[in-house]
């Protein structure tokens, strides 16, 4: 096995690699840190599925390298504004219609589900999850898709999915693939990272109805802003406040519990608590798709 001096987000980086990158900032003293990671990724064919360049993987690469002493980057020429805490602030709209709406689901009437990512309605889905989610708002990071539920002409819920946590023992083994399997398919998983009803709306079945209707149109719209297909999804519930109740009604699996550590924790005690683990699969032969054609199923 060749040495690694650095791993970063599930690549380990040999000497050879760390060699080639200070021959390639040699080569090319005038360029910035941007347009370095830009070279770096068309040298090594880095990118995301719909073909665009992973340039802030790779920035971030390039700095974990930097600060490790295994190379040295050009002086940055700006300090851009920081984007993280700017997108945490949820911009004003107007106020949303809070008088309680309780009915059952058949008398609700009509229940339309939009795709809001990089539409209008994306500051009133912010905006609701930052005031009503016990979580609040956090913009997702890398792939990722935005769903308001509309009812009566009012917004009655939120759904956000992302690209999933790159390990989970009890989905990993559920799927039965190896770490180059896994590697290379997790961007078909989808993580449902938040999930409101509003506190005002009160209509039994409408969480499961919701996860059902997601389902069903998920993968196509993730393929059309992402060029690739969903075939399995997953999410955590926090069993101190909830009871899955609504996934294992929508026909979700149970696979067990979290190990109640973070991703960046060396410690193997648990530091937060166990979540269980939740998925449904996209289609009876989600295995093959996430495995791949050299993939060998397990019961």
């Amino acid at each position: 096995m060749a040495p690694c001096l650095l791993r970063y987000r599930g690549r380990d980086v040999s000497p050879e690699e760390a060699a080639f990158i200070r021959e390639l900032i040699t080569q090319n003293p005038g360029l910035s840190r941007r347009r370095l990671s830009a070279q770096l990724c068309r040298a090594w064919n880095w990118v995301q599925p719909n073909g665009t360049l992973r340039d802030m993987v790779c920035r971030g690469l390039l700095l974990a390298l930097h600060r490790a002493g295994l190379i040295v980057l050009p002086a940055p020429r700006m300090k851009p504004p920081n984007n993280v805490v700017a997108h945490r602030r949820t911009p004003s709209i107007s106020p949303v219609d809070q008088h309680p709406l309780e009915s059952t689901l058949d008398a609700l009437g009509p229940v339309e589900l939009r795709q809001v990512r990089r539409t209008d309605g994306e500051a009133l889905f912010s905006q609701l999850l930052a005031q009503h989610h016990y979580l609040g708002y956090c913009r997702p990071v890398g792939e990722h898709l935005k769903y308001l539920a509309w009812a009566q002409g009012r917004p009655i819920a939120c759904l956000a999915w992302s690209s999933a946590p790159h390990h989970l023992g009890p989905r990993d083994r559920f799927i039965g693939w190896s770490k180059e399997q896994r590697l290379r398919s997790l961007h078909l998983i989808a993580y449902n990272t938040r999930f409101l009803i509003v506190p005002w709306v009160k209509v039994p079945r409408l969480a499961s109805h919701l996860l059902s209707r997601v389902a069903r149109v998920l993968s196509a719209d993730w393929q059309a802003l992402y060029n690739h297909p969903i075939h399995l999804l997953e999410t955590f519930i926090d069993p101190g406040r909830f009871s899955g109740t609504c996934y294992r009604a929508a026909n979700w699996l149970y696979l067990g519990r979290s190990t109640g550590r973070g991703h960046r924790t060396w410690s193997q005690r648990p530091n937060r608590s166990r979540k269980q683990l939740w998925v449904y699969p996209l289609s009876p032969h989600f295995r093959q798709h996430l495995l791949g054609s050299d993939g060998q199923t397990r019961p």
